[in-house]
């Protein structure tokens, strides 16, 4: 088996990324793990708490983790391409809230799933 990583770039990553998001639950958990995410670091921003920044990951990790292997039933993308599946999540989060997710998501079945 390879280890060679398949995608060189960001948004070369980012259908497969998609395609491994296709159980609404497990898009929902990351939605929610991220809107938390985000919201510990402007709290973390604010309050100079150090106990914000690090409930990051377990926030993060967590609701996506669920996701995964509760639902969607794969393993996270994060372990392969860690940091790529981090833009990711930001970049999933803004198409849902955009309502963008439904043509992102055609789009990227499309392209790598034929």
């Amino acid at each position: 088996m390879s280890t060679e990583k398949k995608y060189k770039t960001f948004w070369a990553f980012y259908p497969y990324y998609l395609t491994e998001h296709q159980d609404t639950i497990c898009r929902t958990l990351h939605f929610i793990g991220t809107g938390i995410v985000i919201g510990l670091f402007f709290t973390f921003l604010y309050t100079l708490d150090w106990r914000f920044f690090a409930a990051i990951p377990l926030a993060g990790y967590g609701f996506a983790w669920v996701g995964h292997f509760a639902f969607e039933k794969n393993k996270p993308a994060t372990f392969q391409y860690p940091l790529y599946s981090l833009g990711s999540d930001f970049v999933m989060f803004w198409h849902i809230i955009t309502f963008q997710m439904p043509s992102k998501m055609a789009a990227a079945r499309k392209e790598i799933l034929g």
